[in-house]
């Protein structure tokens, strides 16, 4: 009787992910790459793993090389930069796997789990280094951002103890379960990976065309940043724009991002995207006060997901949209 082994049951589940990337139009994003090739690669597992299919085998250690590479990759899109020609060295990774699979294929035990490991302690720590400067998402998720790439940063670690467990197994007189802690593993760290790609507080925007950064020996100071920055919300109000990112506010200043961030720091006490949810807040309490429903008023103060609007909102106010409502 055929059977549906558990990791093609999670490469149909990151396939129809994608597919759904596809047709809200995210498929171009850096993070559909990775949420491909984690398809691919437990599509690949399946058909080395459990149907015995030759060049799957030979193709899986090369195609594992390319999933921390990928999410690196992406989370520099979030971070600063979308990928340019010179990340093609990123590809190194592949090259050396398939070298080791011609001259000596036992070096992929040490190859793999290095990158994995490598890529993801490099976006571990450059996650909990940025703050909420990432200037490429939306300031709706505030600190979600930041944490959503930790835990992916985390589930590139835990991918490479995979090798661990199975030489434990091994060592251990238990080699029958090696096909066990590949399938639940890989399964459980490509659907997680995968998954976490799909969070808004992830989305990675186009960024505007760039502006030349004035010199920041030259640049106002705190007070003076500020005050254009209150003039531009007054008059603008850019926070209305649900896609608006640090750097796009940044340009519309003709600021360094990184400098308005921390004046917005030194300033208020608050990171970026409080400071923007909190006038989003504003508006939408003028929009209830106006008899806007909570949703309507969610969704014309900028906001795009009922969780951050009541979460921000709780935060600001003290109280919840609705109770808020009631007593205005």
């Amino acid at each position: 009787m055929p059977s549906l082994p558990i990791t093609l049951f999670a490469a149909l589940v990151l396939a129809f992910l994608f597919l759904r990337m596809v047709v809200t139009g995210r498929a171009n994003a850096p993070l559909a790459w990775v949420l491909g090739l984690c398809a691919t690669q437990a599509t690949v597992i399946s058909l080395a793993q459990h149907y015995g299919v030759p060049g799957a085998r030979l193709a899986q250690p090369v195609t594992a090389t390319l999933i921390p590479a990928a999410a690196w990759l992406a989370f520099r899109a979030a971070r600063d930069r979308y990928p340019s020609r010179r990340d093609v060295i990123h590809a190194l990774g592949s090259v050396v796997a398939v070298l080791a699979l011609i001259v000596r294929p036992a070096a992929l035990d040490v190859v793999i789990p290095l990158l994995f490991a490598g890529y993801g302690a490099a976006i571990l720590w450059s996650a909990r280094r940025q703050g909420d400067a990432f200037l490429n998402t939306t300031l709706e998720a505030g600190g979600t951002t930041g944490r959503l790439w930790q835990i992916i940063g985390i589930a590139l670690v835990a991918s490479a103890f995979s090798d661990v467990l199975i030489v434990g197994a091994q060592v251990a007189g238990a080699g029958h379960l090696k096909p066990w802690i590949i399938s639940l593993y890989s399964a459980g760290n490509l659907l997680l990976i995968g998954g976490l790609s799909l969070s808004r507080g992830l989305a990675t925007l186009d960024p505007a065309p760039a502006t030349r950064e004035s010199d920041p020996a030259q640049e106002a100071s705190d007070a003076e940043i500020m005050a254009r920055l209150e003039a531009l919300m007054d008059k603008d109000r850019p926070y209305l724009d649900p896609d608006l990112t640090l750097g796009r506010l940044a340009r519309r200043l003709r600021l360094p991002a990184k400098q308005l961030s921390a004046a917005i720091n030194r300033s208020t006490g608050e990171n970026v995207s409080r400071f923007v949810n909190k006038a989003r807040v504003a508006e939408a309490q003028r929009a209830l006060r106006a008899g806007q429903s909570v949703t309507q008023s969610m969704f014309s103060a900028g906001f795009q997901t009922k969780s951050n609007f009541n979460r921000e909102f709780l935060r600001v106010t003290g109280q919840t949209p609705s109770a808020w409502s009631k007593e205005a």
